[in-house]
């Protein structure tokens, strides 16, 4: 294929997930990059209920058509207490992951100037004028990429930032007796056996029935698969579950790092989503996060000092999560005794308020007294030795 045969867009996508149809179905509704051929490029097509996001709002949304079920109490639990979460002003959302990608894909397909190629990406060359763009079937090339493919090989190859893992396996189960509470989400049940790591359930009911049930870690390491579905049935025999049919089955890992990934922004290429560090780096929470920073993207594209290698700044909140993923890489089992202090007599609304990284200074100071205190200085003495 010679050069005259490439097709040049000004954008292309890189990965069509969340970080990407957030910012692309933003482009559409700003009406400001209509004159802007852009290109979506991704081996999944997109049509499968492969994910379930989450997220707290107190605020009307964009996505709030989609939204299949809301929660506005929340327990949390560990082996010596449960404690029931008023979450107002906020309100605990599920969106599916089908419901997404049929919402944005919708509207985006009425827009001429888009285009979404179920392709395979297998070379990424930035160029001085131009980005070449290489998938299994064609050569592309565009004036500026955003990249939302996440490569392990980054962070697993450096020692100086933790990563971690939130892992997880997942049941959506119908039960033949009425176990759950339909108007309550489980936030945090780490009465589950830590085995020496931060372990716990999050159950999200959608009748007495039925739920989705995870068993979810934050640790280094992945499990053998059976080790979380054991679990699972486990909690389901604990919560009186005589009977019961699995649905379907989700499982997944996030990346919990504060990896600069920022870093290797370029002059043409910017990396999103997981790939950019857009994932909530303590929680693994990543659609409030990706949707504040697909916002704060759309207008940086659109300022005049628009540079890639500029957007992304650190805040005081990376270095808060940095503390406490140290502190979970060295003692992984104290997982639980922090985010137990958090929920057990901390303001509910406070603490999702610090976790969407919109609190104060004082509202901040408020929150992390509230932490077991000598793991977060040893955390603060081992991050300062190794910045020097």
């Amino acid at each position: 294929m010679n050069s005259s045969q490439i097709k040049h867009f000004n954008y292309i996508f890189t990965g069509t997930g969340l970080s990407t149809l957030m910012t692309v179905y933003k482009m559409v509704l700003s009406g400001k990059f209509n004159d802007k051929s852009i290109l979506l490029l991704d081996e999944s097509q997109k049509k499968s209920n492969d994910r379930t996001w989450c997220f707290w709002t107190e605020k009307e949304t964009m996505w709030d058509s989609i939204i299949s079920k809301k929660w506005n109490s929340a327990l949390f639990a560990n082996e010596e207490f449960k404690r029931d979460l008023e979450l107002k002003p906020y309100q605990y959302n599920q969106i599916r992951g089908i419901d997404f990608y049929n919402f944005v894909f919708e509207a985006i397909s009425k827009e001429s100037n888009i285009t979404f190629l179920n392709e395979k990406v297998t070379d990424i060359n930035e160029l001085e004028t131009h980005v070449f763009v290489g998938t299994e079937e064609n050569r592309y090339t565009c004036d500026y990429l955003f990249n939302s493919i996440y490569t392990k090989a980054f962070v697993q190859t450096q020692t100086k930032y933790p990563v971690l893992q939130q892992h997880f396996v997942g049941w959506f189960v119908k039960s033949e007796n009425e176990i759950f509470n339909p108007e309550q989400a489980t936030f945090m049940d780490f009465s589950v056996e830590q085995k020496g790591n931060t372990r716990f359930m999050y159950v999200l009911p959608t009748s007495k029935t039925e739920a989705l049930v995870e068993y979810t870690l934050f640790s280094e390491n992945l499990l053998p698969k059976e080790e979380y579905e054991k679990e699972i049935q486990l909690y389901l025999q604990k919560l009186g579950a005589e009977t019961f049919q699995i649905i379907k089955k989700e499982q997944g890992s996030i990346p919990m790092t504060c990896y600069p990934f920022w870093k290797m922004n370029t002059k043409r290429v910017l990396n999103i989503g997981t790939a950019g560090g857009w994932t909530k780096a303590s929680t693994g929470f990543t659609f409030r996060n990706s949707d504040k920073k697909s916002s704060a993207l759309i207008e940086f594209i659109q300022s005049e000092k628009f540079k890639m290698s500029s957007f992304h700044k650190k805040n005081r909140f990376w270095f808060y999560d940095l503390l406490l993923l140290d502190i979970l890489y060295h003692h992984n089992e104290l997982g639980s005794p922090v985010f137990s202090s958090l929920f057990k007599k901390g303001n509910p609304a406070l603490v999702f308020k610090f976790l969407d990284e919109e609190t104060s200074l004082l509202q901040d100071v408020k929150v992390i007294l509230k932490c077991p205190k000598m793991p977060f200085i040893k955390a603060l003495f081992r991050v300062i030795f190794l910045s020097k």
